[in-house]
């Protein structure tokens, strides 16, 4: 039987992979709270707002619409689509384009989310390459292929090693995105600490987010819209429910089942 390929000090344990843990967890938590020291309650538009719900509510209807009745439908499209009391088509916004120049909160929030997100990370990650550069910590229990040596090896220029050995900048990076458990477990599920979750909330608001544009958002919507055709999916789901030979003492035994293991 082969040896391993390499034989890591158990110095390395103590001295670079908990030193990272410790200061990517302590950073994550300094973030958190100074992220809630530095928020500020943004001004919300109420119209802006009721226009990216009928947005959605059209959306929804485009969707699903096949597991309501045609009837029901008809009336929520008429409701949007009428040619003359159509949502889309009475309703006009009046366009103030947005200067991010003049506009003083945008530019403050920006500073903000770059001084508690971006800088730390940038400053730490430099910190951890330059005081544990060169060091290879640990090694992932599966084989990997060489794809993988650049996200896992970082730092390290072998080209012998195989891919599943990790380096010291590649364990921080893996450690900013990986402690969200811990994260959640010690300051909650909506913590500001969790890098991954910031990043998703900022896509999911951008794509919540209003256009600048509403009447070319509604045009484009009510075009959509118009298009779909109503084909109710639940039309004959009584008689094929009552069609199909239902076998109650399997779903019964499968319960005493569950419940006995």
């Amino acid at each position: 039987m082969a040896g391993p390929e390499l034989l890591l000090d158990s110095s390395i344990r103590m001295w670079v992979v908990l030193p990272i843990v410790f200061i990517t967890f302590f950073v994550g938590v300094i973030r958190h709270y100074v992220t809630q020291l530095l928020h500020s309650d943004k001004k919300v538009d109420l119209e802006q707002v009721c226009d990216s719900q009928v947005l959605l509510r059209s959306r929804i209807l485009r969707e699903n619409g096949k597991y309501i009745p045609r009837q029901s439908f008809a009336m929520r499209k008429h409701y949007f689509n009428n040619a003359e009391t159509g949502f889309f088509k009475k309703v006009k916004r009046k366009v103030i384009p947005k200067n991010p120049m003049t506009d003083t909160s945008m530019l403050t929030d920006m500073m903000k989310g770059n001084l508690t997100n971006v800088l730390p990370m940038i400053l730490i990650g430099g910190w951890i390459n330059w005081a544990f550069s060169g060091f290879v910590i640990t090694k992932v229990p599966f084989p990997l292929t060489l794809r993988f040596k650049p996200m896992l090896q970082r730092g390290i220029d072998l080209l012998t090693l195989d891919a599943s050995w990790v380096s010291s900048a590649s364990w921080y990076f893996l450690n900013v995105f990986g402690l969200r458990s811990m994260y959640s477990l010690i300051l909650g599920q909506d913590n500001a600490a969790d890098q991954s979750r910031l990043m998703q909330d900022q896509m999911t608001g951008a794509a919540m987010a209003m256009p600048p544009d509403p009447n070319k958002a509604f045009k484009s919507e009510w075009e959509a819209l118009e298009i779909v055709e109503h084909k109710w999916a639940l039309e004959n789901v009584e008689e094929e429910l009552m069609s199909r030979d239902l076998n109650f003492g399997t779903f019964l035994s499968q319960d005493v089942k569950s419940t006995m293991f």
